[in-house]
């Protein structure tokens, strides 16, 4: 029971700060706005608590696997007092609606580059070492002297402070020598690396072509200690890496590159949470700031019932200059509702699955 807590506790902990700073995107701009806000559910379902305070009603629902905002003339059969009808959210500017739909997933980023900053303001920033662990036989580096061990610290005259500048050197310059100042025990040496271009399987599993001088990183990590303002570069150019690599997976997804039993649902997330709680709780952090980009990348896809899917609208409603019809949105609603529930089962089929295999 004790190990099962282990696993639950964290997952909700993690996905309710993901849910409720999602949802608070939402809320914070519908007031802006001065749009009424009726409901502010963590979860849907059935009502375990609630208060109301002011015109709004804050909820926690059965199940936590999600979170709404209900805003006043959200939907087409609600009954509006003249009082009121000023505060619908049908009756905003079409950019004002834009921004409250967008806010929620603008929020989810902005929380993974509080993270990351965050993390990098209190525990530095990890970088890989340029030492050598693993040189290939017959390899241009191999070729050129480089041994287990050395440390580059100079390419073509420029420092090297990191491993990933070392690949960045080489992807850069595939037709010509790179001189290389390494250091070896206590002296220092110069040589030169002629990159030769070989086929290589990337994260996808697809064979590309890349150049490379035949070196493997030795693994070992340094914490750099960042000041404030350089935490919070780092955390930017790290919550952009992670999304652009999000949306890179979802496009060899639909490429049919990457398979769909790879994809997770809150089963697995559940495991990997509790997993990395029982490791260590800082770990935590990082992780959270991960599923925060998903969360906003998966609710900005053009999916009907998804914030993507209210953003289309409102677009097309600018492009047309005037709203889609009620029947037609419905339509479109039937069929993201339908997408989304297949893409829940193909998720815990998945997860189910994993389990089950091991």
């Amino acid at each position: 029971m004790s190990t099962l807590l282990y696993y639950i506790v964290p997952f909700i902990i993690v996905l309710g700060v993901l849910i409720f700073f999602h949802e608070f995107g939402h809320f914070l701009l519908a007031k802006l706005f001065d749009v009424m806000v009726l409901k502010f559910s963590l979860g849907f379902g059935p009502k375990l608590i609630g208060k109301k305070i002011g015109e709004t009603e804050y909820v926690i629902s059965a199940f936590p696997l999600g979170g709404y905002v209900k805003l006043l003339g959200e939907g087409d059969d609600e009954e509006i007092t003249t009082e009121e009808a000023h505060r619908c959210f049908s009756a905003q500017p079409v950019g004002s609606r834009l921004a409250i739909a967008a806010a929620g997933p603008i929020f989810n980023f902005l929380l993974a580059f509080l993270l990351f900053s965050m993390i990098y303001v209190i525990s530095g920033y990890p970088i890989m070492t340029a030492e050598v662990g693993q040189v290939r036989p017959d390899s241009p580096a191999y070729k050129a002297g480089i041994q287990k061990g050395d440390v580059i610290e100079y390419i073509d005259g420029k420092k090297i402070n990191r491993w990933r500048d070392i690949r960045k050197f080489v992807e850069e310059s595939p037709d010509r020598g790179l001189q290389m100042v390494i250091i070896r025990a206590d002296r220092r040496i110069l040589t030169v690396v002629f990159p030769e271009e070989e086929t290589v399987t990337n994260i996808f599993g697809e064979e590309i072509k890349s150049p490379l001088i035949g070196i493997v990183a030795s693994g070992r990590i340094r914490k750099v200690t960042l000041g404030p303002l350089q935490a919070i570069q780092e955390g930017g150019r790290k919550t952009w890496e992670v999304t652009a690599l999000t949306v890179l997976t979802i496009v060899k997804l639909f490429q049919g590159i990457v398979p769909l039993k790879t994809l997770g649902g809150p089963i697995m997330i559940g495991q990997l949470t509790g997993e990395i709680a029982r490791e260590n709780l800082s770990y935590l952090l990082p992780f959270m700031a991960v599923i925060s980009v998903n969360l906003a990348i998966l609710n900005l896809l053009p999916v009907p019932v998804l914030d993507g899917g209210m953003i289309l609208f409102l677009l097309i409603e600018i492009a047309i200059r005037k709203p889609i019809s009620i029947r037609k949105r419905e339509m479109a609603q039937k069929i993201g509702f339908f997408l989304l529930v297949l893409l829940m089962a193909i998720v815990f089929y998945n997860d189910l699955l994993r389990i089950i295999t091991k």
